[in-house]
């Protein structure tokens, strides 16, 4: 009886706990400092108080949507590359943050931008390919850091020359 029940929690216990992880690392990472404040900004910028809402609900549908593909396929194989795929784009997803705010490096955090709007690409062709659902899922994830990588471009143009901490 309890192992039906850990084999029906498991997954989703997991997929959040990886979720949280990643967003308090993210959220640890970037600091609203005097540094951004001066940042020159294009006029498009979302609101700061959007971010947390956008990114709580990009979390949720990408969780919803590696359990959806977990279940979906037993195939050992299948089910390393969907881990594989999570535990890169979660690595990608930090390292912009760290980039940008810790490191105070918009230029760096633009070329990494690229492969975490890639990595996220991935997620949508490995979760789309058990679950069109699950795919879509994935799909505002991918709009936002289309929106985040323009705006990371923006920022850098109006912006740089970068070096970093001062």
């Amino acid at each position: 009886m309890f192992s039906d029940l850990d084999a029906s929690w498991g997954p989703p216990a997991v997929a959040a706990s990886a979720a949280v992880v990643v967003a308090v690392a993210g959220a640890v990472a970037t600091k609203t400092d005097a540094w951004y404040r001066h940042l020159r900004f294009p006029s498009w910028k979302p609101p700061d108080w959007a971010f947390g809402p956008v990114w709580t609900t990009i979390f949720l549908l990408t969780t919803i949507a590696a359990v959806m593909a977990w279940n979906g396929d037993p195939d050992p194989t299948a089910r390393v590359q969907l881990l594989a795929a999570y535990a890169v784009n979660g690595v990608l997803n930090i390292a912009w943050s760290v980039l940008f705010f810790r490191f105070r490096r918009p230029d760096w955090a633009l070329a990494e931008v690229a492969a975490l709007w890639l990595s996220i690409a991935v997620l949508v062709l490995v979760t789309g390919r058990v679950s069109v659902a699950a795919g879509l899922m994935n799909l505002p994830y991918l709009a936002w850091v289309s929106v985040a990588a323009c705006l990371n471009l923006r920022i850098v143009r109006l912006n740089a020359p970068f070096r970093g901490l001062a």
